[in-house]
């Protein structure tokens, strides 16, 4: 590609200085800037999703696990990265982690799950259930900012210490700062534990529920 690149711009400095051109005088091969833009819907978004390869996860995945949910959602869940359940399906939070994460919702906030939008930081499993690398992470954190940008929600609330340190840029632990309020840019981010930690110590369930009281005021109070 690059030698017939050569061979036109050649050529096309032949035809200029025929013309009585000067070599400097004109640009003579310009090539076009690709187009680096997203696309401004979810349905398109999730399309170009399904087909990334930008990094290795790609090549262990059975699905890209996009997100789900009201697409103008108020409330937005972020956890880390699908499960072997998840990328079974392609659908987020749908294994033990998902049946609790659905309590929390339901029986907590007192709203349906479809009224709301769940995603992970990554969109592709990582293998043995690792925590994604920073350029995995980095890879994908296009399509999540964009999630973001189209939902356009209030609230959005980190599951666990991996998504709190990716959307906030605080490498705190996250036994520190659960239920925590921090305003981002158009959104308020509490951070609280993911529901998988939940499964493993049930006793913090009572923490995230104090957590979740405070979410459940703040969606009541928005405008």
């Amino acid at each position: 590609m690059k030698n017939l690149k050569n061979a036109l711009l050649l050529k096309q400095l032949y035809l200029l200085k025929q013309l009585g051109y000067n070599y400097t005088s004109v640009t003579a091969f310009k090539e076009d800037e690709p187009n680096l833009s997203l696309p401004n819907t979810l349905e398109k978004l999730k399309k170009q999703a399904l087909e990334c390869h930008l990094c290795q996860l790609s090549k262990s995945r059975s699905h890209v696990v996009f997100g789900e949910g009201n697409p103008k959602a108020d409330l937005m869940f972020i956890g880390e990265a699908p499960g072997a359940t998840e990328d079974s399906s392609g659908k987020p939070f749908v294994g033990r982690s998902g049946e609790l994460l659905t309590k929390m919702i339901e029986n907590v906030l007192l709203i349906p799950r479809e009224s709301v939008y769940i995603t992970n930081i990554v969109k592709c499993r990582p293998g043995n259930n690792a925590e994604p690398k920073p350029t995995e992470v980095h890879a994908c954190q296009p399509y999540l900012l964009k999630q973001i940008e189209l939902i356009k929600p209030k609230i959005i609330v980190a599951l666990g210490t991996t998504a709190y340190h990716y959307l906030s840029g605080d490498e705190s632990k996250i036994s520190k700062i659960r239920g925590t309020i921090h305003q981002e840019n158009g959104y308020k981010l509490i951070p609280t534990y993911h529901p998988s930690y939940l499964l493993r110590n049930p006793s913090a369930k009572k923490e995230v529920f104090e957590d979740l009281k405070k979410v459940k005021v703040l969606l009541e109070n928005i405008s």
